[in-house]
């Protein structure tokens, strides 16, 4: 096996292999949910059950609220976050345990792989959650509140859109770093 992996053309394919690899993992890594405040799920998304305090208070003074609702929704996107820093913890251990594998001399592809479902089901328990903290909160909500609240969320992801073009614009067509 040795003498097969002394060709040039064999180890560049290795390496192209780990390095391929390597960026898997590390683009599964950059999609995990973060440990600070903002709409992770981007503009329109769940993000104002996870975000600032403010941002809830700010939505929840755009469907009139009641203070009941408030409390409530409060309550639920307080259990959530409670929730998701242990969800977040996971996700970082996941990363280091990343980093530390590719690390070695040699990268075991097994421990790669179980590495990238690990990081597959911490993505999907952070998705479950955000998803029950909104299904929650929707039936605090009346039927005009949430539709209220979509056509909201639908013209922020359309400004928010229409502002990445214009600076991608800017920037040459080339998204920013």
């Amino acid at each position: 096996m040795y003498q097969v992996l002394s060709t040039p053309g064999l180890r560049i394919a290795a390496a192209t292999t780990v390095l391929a690899l390597a960026g898997g993992l590390f683009q599964t890594a950059q999609a995990a949910p973060h440990d600070g405040h903002g709409e992770r799920g981007g503009p329109g998304g769940a993000g104002f059950m996870m975000g600032s305090p403010r941002m809830l208070e700010r939505v929840l003074d755009s469907v009139n609220a009641t203070a009941e609702q408030r409390t409530q929704i409060k309550a639920i996107a307080s259990a959530a976050q409670t929730d998701m820093k242990a969800i977040h913890a996971q996700g970082k251990t996941l990363r280091e345990q990343s980093a530390a594998l590719f690390a070695q001399t040699t990268v075991d592809a097994r421990a790669a792989e179980s590495l990238r479902q690990q990081m597959l089901a911490q993505h999907d328990a952070a998705s479950k959650r955000t998803l029950q903290a909104m299904l929650d909160a929707s039936r605090v909500l009346t039927p005009e509140q949430r539709q209220s609240l979509a056509k909201k969320m639908a013209e922020r992801r359309s400004m928010m859109e229409r502002h990445r073009g214009e600076r991608e614009s800017m920037e040459g067509g080339r998204p920013p770093r």
